[in-house]
Protein backbone atom coordinates (compact mmCIF):
# COMPACT_ATOMS: atom_id res chain seq x y z
CA UNK A 1 0.00 0.00 0.00
CA UNK A 2 2.92 2.62 1.02
CA UNK A 3 4.29 1.67 -2.11
CA UNK A 4 1.33 2.66 -4.37
CA UNK A 5 1.16 5.92 -2.21
CA UNK A 6 4.28 6.71 -2.87
CA UNK A 7 4.28 5.68 -6.61
CA UNK A 8 0.76 8.45 -7.27
CA UNK A 9 2.65 11.33 -4.95
CA UNK A 10 5.34 11.13 -7.38
CA UNK A 11 3.31 11.04 -10.46
CA UNK A 12 1.41 14.34 -9.34
CA UNK A 13 4.78 15.64 -8.90
CA UNK A 14 6.06 15.01 -12.76
CA UNK A 15 2.27 16.16 -13.54
CA UNK A 16 2.22 19.52 -12.13
CA UNK A 17 6.28 20.26 -13.04
CA UNK A 18 5.75 19.17 -16.58
CA UNK A 19 3.20 22.48 -17.18
CA UNK A 20 6.11 24.52 -15.41
CA UNK A 21 8.16 25.94 -18.31
CA UNK A 22 9.98 29.35 -18.55
CA UNK A 23 8.64 32.01 -21.05
CA UNK A 24 10.23 34.79 -22.02
CA UNK A 25 8.14 38.27 -22.25
CA UNK A 26 9.44 40.67 -23.72
CA UNK A 27 8.65 44.75 -23.57
CA UNK A 28 8.71 47.87 -25.41
CA UNK A 29 8.14 51.33 -25.12
CA UNK A 30 6.47 52.78 -28.21
CA UNK A 31 6.53 56.77 -28.42
CA UNK A 32 3.99 58.59 -30.35
CA UNK A 33 4.28 62.23 -32.13
CA UNK A 34 3.52 64.37 -34.83
CA UNK A 35 6.65 62.61 -36.97
CA UNK A 36 5.45 59.22 -36.56
CA UNK A 37 6.06 56.50 -33.31
CA UNK A 38 9.62 55.26 -32.61
CA UNK A 39 9.92 51.94 -30.44
CA UNK A 40 12.67 51.11 -27.61
CA UNK A 41 13.03 47.66 -26.19
CA UNK A 42 12.03 48.16 -22.51
CA UNK A 43 12.74 45.00 -20.79
CA UNK A 44 13.27 41.39 -20.93
CA UNK A 45 12.14 39.21 -18.29
CA UNK A 46 11.45 35.10 -17.96
CA UNK A 47 8.60 33.51 -15.60
CA UNK A 48 8.49 30.00 -15.18
CA UNK A 49 4.92 28.75 -15.18
CA UNK A 50 2.26 27.54 -17.18
CA UNK A 51 1.85 29.48 -20.21
CA UNK A 52 -1.83 31.07 -19.69
CA UNK A 53 0.00 32.56 -16.33
CA UNK A 54 3.21 33.62 -17.91
CA UNK A 55 1.21 35.67 -20.23
CA UNK A 56 -1.11 36.70 -17.32
CA UNK A 57 2.27 38.29 -15.80
CA UNK A 58 3.30 39.78 -18.47
CA UNK A 59 0.37 41.39 -19.81
CA UNK A 60 0.28 43.22 -16.29
CA UNK A 61 3.68 44.74 -17.13
CA UNK A 62 2.51 46.50 -19.70
CA UNK A 63 0.87 50.16 -18.98
CA UNK A 64 0.88 53.61 -20.78
CA UNK A 65 2.50 56.94 -19.64
CA UNK A 66 4.75 59.73 -19.71
CA UNK A 67 8.50 60.47 -19.13
CA UNK A 68 10.68 62.68 -20.77
CA UNK A 69 10.57 60.90 -24.09
CA UNK A 70 7.06 62.05 -24.31
CA UNK A 71 4.53 59.45 -23.81
CA UNK A 72 4.55 56.12 -24.61
CA UNK A 73 2.55 52.67 -24.39
CA UNK A 74 4.31 50.28 -22.88
CA UNK A 75 3.32 46.61 -24.91
CA UNK A 76 4.39 43.41 -23.88
CA UNK A 77 4.13 40.08 -25.36
CA UNK A 78 5.34 36.23 -24.51
CA UNK A 79 7.54 34.98 -27.44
Amino acid sequence: MKKIVLVVAVLGVFSFSSCRKEYTCRCQKIYTGNSGSVTFDDGTYTFKDSRPRAEDRCNELEKAGSDLGGSYTRECQVL
